[in-house]
C-alpha cells in the first residue's frame, strides 16, 4: 500500500470527526494538528486545508485565537479569522493542563504535520520541540514559525508584523520622501506562512520518497528578508538604498501613477527599451523625448525622474483616464487603475474567472476566493469557518472519550 493510501485510511478510521475531504483533493488523507494564532501560521495550514488535509485547530478555552478579537465586521467575526480559517476544525483545549496535554499527544500520535506559531520556547517547555518529537514521532512532519528563529541571538524576542517590516528594512524603502509607511497588509506573517506551506509540501514529499520526515522552521523576519532582495542587492552593490518614492517604482522610470484631464490616475509601467520607444512615439506623441540623453537608459531616466515625470504627466493630463488606457492598451504598455477595496471585490477579472465561492462563517454566509493556485480538475475545499471549539466533542469522541468525560473535561475547563 502506498504511503498516500495509508494516509487515506488512516483519516478514514482514525481521527473520525466531520466529513472526511473529498478523494481528488491532493492532500486528502493527511492530518494537521495546528497550535496556530494570528496570521502566519494559519494562513499556511488554511492553504493546506484548501487542498484537502484534515487541519484541527488547537485554541484557547478562553476565547480562542486571539485573532478572532481583532474585529467583529464581518456577521460579528474578525475579517482577519475568517479569511485564514476556513474549513478547520476548531478544538478547545487548556494546554497549561496536564490532561490537556495528553489529549494532543493522543491528536499528535494519528498526525502527520503539527505546525505551531507560539510565542518563543512555548512547545520546548511542553516537550513538543521538533527534536523531541523526532525520537517520539519519527513520520510526523513538525512545522515551527517564529519570529527570528529557533536559535541565534533573538530567539527569545517577540516579534509582530510592522516590528519585523522595521528591522528587516521594509519600512525604510516604503513610503513617500517625506514619511515611511508600513504595508498595508501582514506582509511579514504572509511571507512566513507561504514558506511554511511550500516548505511543508516538500517535506510531505521527501518523507513520500525517502521515509525521512524533516523538520520545517520558518521566521518571520527572514521570510521577509528573502523578499526584500532587490533593495539589499542593490544597496550592497550600488553604493545607496533606493529612495522611497510613495506609489512610484524606486529603480525603473517611469512606473507609477499619472494623472488624467478627469481626475482619474492611471499606472503606468515601462520594463524595456522597446517599450519606452512605443510610450514616447504612440501614446505620448512626442517621439523626440526617447532620443534625449537624459532619458535614453533606464537608469538615466531614474536620475531625472522629476523631469521626465513632470513631461509626462503634461501629456496625461490632456486624456481621460478612458483615452489613456486605450491608448496604452494599443501601444502594449502594461497599465491600472488605482481601485479601492470596493472596486476590488468587483473587479471584472474576478467575476469573469469565476473566482468567488461562498463559505459558511458563524455569522452566516460570505464570499470568498479561491486559492490563487489553480490545479486543473481540482476543486478546492471551501467549508465553513468554526466557531470556537465547534469540533471539541466530535475530536474527543473520535479519541475514546466518553460523553461523560466530554462533559468533566469541560467543567473543569480543559475545553
Amino acid at each position: 500500500m502506498s504511503e498516500m493510501s495509508e494516509m487515506s485510511e488512516m483519516s478514514a478510521v482514525g481521527l473520525a470527526g466531520t466529513a472526511a475531504a473529498p478523494a481528488a483533493l491532493p492532500l486528502a488523507g493527511l492530518t494537521v494538528v495546528s497550535l496556530e494564532q494570528a496570521v502566519a501560521a494559519p494562513y499556511a495550514t488554511r492553504q493546506l486545508a484548501d487542498l484537502g488535509a484534515r487541519v484541527i485547530k488547537i485554541e484557547r478555552p478562553d476565547g480562542g485565537d486571539f485573532a478572532r478579537g481583532y474585529d467583529d465586521t464581518v456577521h460579528g467575526e474578525s475579517s482577519y479569522f475568517v479569511w485564514l480559517n476556513r474549513s478547520k476544525e476548531s478544538l478547545s483545549l487548556d494546554l497549561k493542563s496536564l490532561e490537556g496535554r495528553r489529549i494532543l499527544r493522543e491528536l499528535l500520535d494519528e498526525a502527520d504535520v503539527f505546525v505551531q506559531n507560539l510565542g518563543p520556547g512555548a512547545t520546548a517547555r511542553m516537550g513538543l520541540a521538533a527534536a523531541d518529537l523526532a525520537r517520539t514521532h519519527p513520520r510526523l512532519i513538525v512545522c515551527d514559525i517564529s519570529g527570528y528563529g529557533l536559535d541565534g541571538p533573538w530567539r527569545d524576542r517577540k516579534a509582530y508584523d510592522l516590528l519585523v517590516q522595521a528591522e528587516a528594512g521594509l519600512l525604510s524603502v516604503t513610503g513617500s520622501e517625506e514619511e515611511v509607511a508600513k504595508a498595508g497588509i501582514s506582509v511579514a506573517d504572509i511571507a512566513a506562512g507561504s514558506f511554511a506551506y511550500s516548505g511543508i509540501l516538500a517535506a510531505l514529499y521527501t518523507r513520500t520518497t525517502t521515509g525521512r520526515a524533516p523538520a520545517v522552521s520558518v521566521s518571520l523576519f527572514e521570510a521577509l528578508v528573502e523578499w526584500m532582495g532587490s533593495p539589499a542587492y542593490y544597496t550592497r552593490y550600488g553604493g545607496s538604498s533606493p529612495r522611497r518614492t510613495g506609489a512610484r517604482h524606486a529603480t525603473i522610470a517611469p512606473y507609477g501613477p499619472f494623472a488624467a484631464s478627469d481626475g482619474e490616475s492611471v499606472l503606468l509601467a515601462v520594463q524595456n527599451q522597446r517599450e519606452w520607444l512605443r510610450l514616447c512615439a504612440e501614446v505620448l506623441e512626442v517621439a523626440d523625448l526617447a532620443g534625449e540623453a537624459r532619458f535614453a537608459r533606464n537608469p538615466d531616466r531614474v536620475a531625472h525622474r522629476e523631469e521626465l515625470e513632470a513631461i509626462i504627466a503634461a501629456r496625461t493630463a490632456e486624456f481621460t483616464a478612458d483615452e489613456l488606457e486605450k491608448r496604452l492598451e494599443a501601444a502594449g504598455i502594461a497599465h491600472a487603475r488605482m481601485n479601492t477595496m470596493d472596486e476590488l471585490w468587483a473587479h471584472p477579472v474576478l467575476a469573469g474567472r469565476k473566482r468567488w465561492r461562498e463559505v459558511d462563517t458563524p455569522g452566516g454566509e460570505v464570499d470568498a476566493l479561491l486559492p490563487p493556485a489553480t490545479l486543473s480538475g481540482v476543486e478546492p475545499r471551501m467549508a465553513a469557518v468554526p466557531s470556537a471549539g465547534a469540533h471539541s466533542e466530535t475530536i474527543l469522541a473520535a479519541l475514546g472519550r466518553t460523553p461523560a468525560e466530554i462533559a468533566e473535561l469541560r467543567e473543569a475547563g480543559v475545553i
